[in-house]
């Protein structure tokens, strides 16, 4: 088939504006398409990648209401609990009023313990657990804001004030966070909790939410029934309901992002589809008289319908190619600023694969018709034409 390429080339070539419009159209549809890719990867990233085997356990009215530390070790008393640690949402801002960071207070050791997918050299870890006012901080914040391990960082939080009345807290910078999974977080500050609890002036001795890992998945909704029942009739109620479920709930303040982009890709490719059809329809029309020739000559019915199919896929090819190469390009130029907001806004290999399945499926609907017309293509009736 390729020894065909010039022969389709030079049909391509026969109306250059009109296929050069085309393949615009099809490089923009599919820059589109990988820029919402990214925006979904952004919102869902940390969805998939939840763990399986974590609970988060919660108090029952809302996220917003504290618990209190001693429910730790009750937690870690349940038949089935493996490990428990607590996060506590800081609200810390650095630099101005736009500038919102993701950072929490957390105990060190069960912390890393419960989270292997985040990569520490053992040397920051250990300076970590030595370090009271010490922080760690994803490779992704570091790289926006030019920090350094050894650098002291100072924060504003928006809703605890140290013992002396300021809201700025100053951290040392002991170590920079990668994570095994390209789109896993790498742009939060963990920083060490018995700092927090003893400097902060407001609910002292309580933290946001539990994180407990359990010795079988399975058995997850039994251990968070069990869980929930240990406290239940108290001043602290909560409610315990996987990890995923959990950021899922964060996810959908923002509206279901899956269903919108899946929307937006739909209507977009079905106005492609249109473009690129009749394009080829246009094409194939023009061209009726010489493909009677061509029949004439011996090429088959069904080498007729391979080199209309293969003009088609071409030019979906080439435009695809051009748009997902642009989206690269620019989620990698404007993806350190965007990440503020959304920690995973990556192409991931995956987008490119569904992307080159969608070039394929797009090329060959848009010629199926056109190919079918040049198939039953009669070689008188295309001679009299």
């Amino acid at each position: 088939m390729l020894r065909f390429l010039p022969f389709i080339l030079a049909h391509l070539r026969r109306r250059t504006a009109r296929t050069l419009f085309t393949l615009l159209a099809i490089a923009v549809a599919f820059l589109l398409y990988g820029l919402l890719a990214a925006v979904k990867n952004g919102f869902q990233a940390s969805v998939e990648l939840a763990g399986e085997d974590r609970l988060i356990t919660m108090q029952k009215v809302s996220i917003v209401e504290p618990l209190p530390l001693s429910y730790e070790e009750r937690i870690a008393a349940v038949p089935g609990v493996r490990l428990v640690t607590h996060e506590t949402w800081f609200g810390g801002r650095y630099q101005d009023e736009r500038s919102i960071l993701t950072i929490y207070p957390v105990p060190p050791s069960t912390f890393l313990a419960m989270y292997p997918e985040y990569r520490l050299p053992p040397e920051a870890a250990a300076r970590w657990l030595r370090d009271r006012t010490g922080a760690i901080v994803g490779r992704t914040l570091a790289h926006r804001y030019g920090w350094r391990v050894g650098d002291r960082i100072p924060i504003r939080s928006d809703i605890f004030p140290r013992s002396n009345g300021n809201y700025t807290w100053e951290f040392d910078v002991d170590g920079i966070y990668d994570n095994q999974n390209r789109s896993g977080d790498t742009s939060s500050i963990y920083f060490r909790y018995d700092y927090f609890d003893e400097a902060r002036t407001v609910g002292k001795g309580t933290v946001g939410w539990y994180v407990v890992r359990v010795d079988d998945a399975k058995r997850a909704p039994a251990i968070a029934a069990a869980i929930d029942a240990r406290f239940a009739n108290s001043s602290a109620e909560t409610k315990t309901g996987t990890e995923k479920a959990f950021i899922q709930s964060f996810a959908n303040q923002t509206g279901d992002i899956g269903a919108i982009v899946t929307s937006i890709g739909i209507a977009v490719f079905f106005t492609m589809l249109l473009v690129s059809a009749n394009t080829m329809a246009q094409s194939v029309r023009e061209r009726t008289s010489e493909l009677a020739v061509l029949k004439t000559l011996g090429f088959g019915d069904s080498l007729v319908l391979a080199l209309v199919a293969g003009e088609s896929l071409l030019l979906t090819a080439l435009g695809g190619a051009i748009g997902i190469l642009a989206a690269s390009l620019v989620v990698a130029r404007v993806g350190s600023t965007v990440q503020q907001y959304l920690s995973s806004f990556l192409l991931t290999p995956g987008a490119i694969a569904t992307g080159v399945a969608l070039m394929l499926g797009l090329g060959l609907a848009a010629g199926a018709l056109p190919a079918s017309r040049a198939l039953r293509l009669r070689i008188a009736d295309g001679l009299r034409r």
